[in-house]
């Protein structure tokens, strides 16, 4: 294991340190293992969950706005896991950097002086643009040799595309590429980027299900045997609805969903009892054994 050579404040958020705890953890035993020491942020607070949308809702960024200048008396840059997190706090941070408006009227509220002047990261563009997949490739100690994956990105990391994409938002490849550096075969299909209705769940659970269904059944036609995703909220949604899809359509067959993060420290050679397997709907165990030790 190598020594950490890149050191970088880390919000973990709610979901990664409740239900999806799974995320959180193979996430940080991967970063040390590439050399990277993901410090948490002390008392942190919830991000809000969503960006209002509402423009003269501005008390609602006082959440996102606490964590940013948390954040900013560490360091200049704030690691994010969650995507839904990411959005929020990153459009945030732009919010303050170019509302003189709003900024005046947070640091009032908060308490601060602060200009936005931080950077805030998506986990998966630290380890693209810092770590470099090549590194990750290098270090793989059990490549996923055989495995055809889906990368799904959802909505939180490609839009909107001028305030949070750091990937194309039409054709995305930042996890397809960290599959493929893991050994494993990224396969295409056409909805790798929709959305996957988890918003709709409470209001209509059919309207969900079917937006489900149609990301997991392109991904099957297309010769999934899996799906890496990057959002704690989608992963759960595409897990859970299959049960209802497999009542609604006849014939479905259920595919696991798992976190980016947990295909990594797997191919990094891990030990990954700890990733809250248990915690999945469909079990990821059984295609994951296909993976033969190197």
């Amino acid at each position: 294991m190598e020594t950490s050579q890149l050191r970088i404040p880390y919000f973990p958020g709610c979901t990664l340190n409740t239900t999806a705890k799974g995320f959180d953890t193979s996430l940080r035993a991967s970063a040390q293992a590439l050399g990277v020491e993901l410090v948490e942020l002390p008392e942190w607070n919830c991000c809000g969950a969503t960006f209002p949308l509402l423009a003269d809702n501005i008390l609602d960024l006082a959440g996102p706005a606490s964590v940013l200048v948390a954040a900013r008396e560490m360091g200049e840059r704030l690691a994010v896991a969650c995507t839904t997190c990411y959005n929020v706090l990153r459009r945030t941070n732009l919010a303050i950097q170019t509302d003189e408006d709003k900024r005046q009227k947070l640091n009032l509220f908060i308490e601060a002086q602060y200009e936005g002047d931080l950077q805030v990261l998506d986990f998966l563009q630290v380890l693209r643009d810092e770590v470099g997949f090549e590194k990750v490739a290098r270090t793989v100690k059990r490549p996923l040799t055989g495995l055809k994956a889906a990368a799904y990105y959802g909505c939180m990391v490609l839009r909107p595309a001028s305030e949070v994409a750091y990937d194309d938002p039409e054709n995305p490849r930042a996890l397809d590429d960290l599959l493929m550096a893991l050994g494993a075969e990224p396969i295409e299909y056409a909805h790798k980027g929709e959305c996957c209705g988890s918003y709709l769940a409470v209001v209509s659970a059919q309207a969900a299900a079917e937006m489900t269904y149609s990301i997991l059944s392109s991904a099957q036609k297309n010769g999934a045997q899996l799906i890496a995703t990057n959002c704690p909220l989608c992963q759960f949604n595409l897990d859970s609805q299959q049960a209802e899809i497999g009542r609604r359509h006849t014939g479905y067959q259920t595919i696991p969903v798992l976190y980016f993060s947990q295909l990594l420290g797997i191919a990094l050679g891990l030990d990954a009892d700890d990733f809250d397997w248990e915690k999945h709907s469909v079990d990821p165990r059984p295609v994951l054994e296909l993976v033969e030790p190197r």
